[in-house]
């Protein structure tokens, strides 16, 4: 039987210091309604989709800190796409900051949550290569995501979304090849990211001109190695000074990037997947049951260990 998952990728222009969270879901909504009049039924928005990327400042007041998370998701100013997604019978992911109470402390995580078509919560994941450092660097890109993010604690969960089998990765993971494993071994069939990356970094002034080809490189590689669908959106054009890169992008299980968007600004790609495909592509040579013997490596590195000694 053949089975289809026609996916919209809604990438965001840049959200400013002082745009409200009610500016934010009413441009969000309007792509969610255009990838919904294209017949997507299943959406995904960038990483921190709601607030500017805050991580490039040096914050200490904690209120302030707190104003860029969400303590309860949907709240009052987010329900609106919730409801939208609703009653246009459309699904989503979204990044977004999150902060949670545990055990009198309060944790902070990004996140991004699967919405289903009815509008609540599928599933949920948090960030687990989170870059950066806690204070500046000199001569690096100010990137404090360690200030204000703990490493995620879910593991790399999927989950079931109209028949298929749906992950979700956030930036930096993009780039580390065991995340896609680790989704692939769990039945991952599409992978969902969202990320908001600069365009330039000040610590490889050189590698400047690679900075798209980086971007997609892994995304590409990971989901031919693991013959997945990839589904990336980001956040680009300039934001408070800082020219973060587009490049949003659907991938095939060939590696092939099949729809990708032209602008910096609100965009939206829609491609209908072949989720068919992944077993074909498997076949060519990524067979897992059929090439992996997990217990035959783990004996060969045992054993070059100990000639090592």
């Amino acid at each position: 039987m053949d089975r289809f998952l026609t996916v919209a990728v809604c990438q965001s222009g840049p959200i400013q210091r002082a745009d409200s969270r009610s500016a934010v879901i009413a441009r969000l909504v309007a792509m969610l309604e255009r990838a919904a009049a294209g017949g997507a039924e299943l959406a995904v928005f960038p990483e921190m989709a709601l607030t500017t990327f805050f991580p490039r400042w040096e914050l200490s007041d904690p209120t302030e800190i707190l104003s860029f998370f969400e303590q309860e998701f949907p709240g009052p100013e987010t329900q609106p796409l919730f409801d939208a997604a609703k009653g246009l019978g459309i699904g989503f992911a979204i990044g977004y900051c999150e902060a949670v109470a545990d055990g009198g402390h309060l944790r902070r995580f990004n996140s991004m949550l699967l919405v289903g078509t009815d509008g609540e919560r599928v599933g949920h994941f948090r960030k687990m290569h989170v870059p950066g450092s806690e204070e500046p660097e000199e001569g690096v890109t100010v990137h404090l995501e360690r200030r204000y993010f703990e490493p995620g604690n879910t593991g790399f969960p999927v989950f079931t979304f109209k028949g298929v089998r749906v992950g979700m990765l956030i930036c930096n993971d993009r780039r580390w090849p065991e995340a896609y494993r680790m989704l692939a071994l769990n039945g991952a069939e599409v992978v969902l990211i969202g990320y908001n990356t600069p365009l330039v970094l000040t610590e490889t002034p050189r590698l400047a001109h690679l900075r798209m080809f980086h971007n997609h490189l892994p995304m590409q590689a990971g989901a031919y190695q693991n013959t997945v669908w990839v589904a990336a959106c980001a956040k680009a054009g300039e934001e408070e000074g800082q020219m973060l890169i587009g490049g949003s992008c659907i991938i095939a299980p060939s590696g092939e990037i099949v729809a990708q968007a032209t602008s910096l600004g609100d965009e939206v790609i829609i491609h209908r997947a072949d989720i068919g495909m992944n077993a074909e592509c498997a076949r060519a040579g990524f067979d897992f049951a059929r090439y992996r013997r997990p217990a035959e490596y783990a004996l060969i590195g045992t054993q070059a260990g100990r000639a090592g000694e």
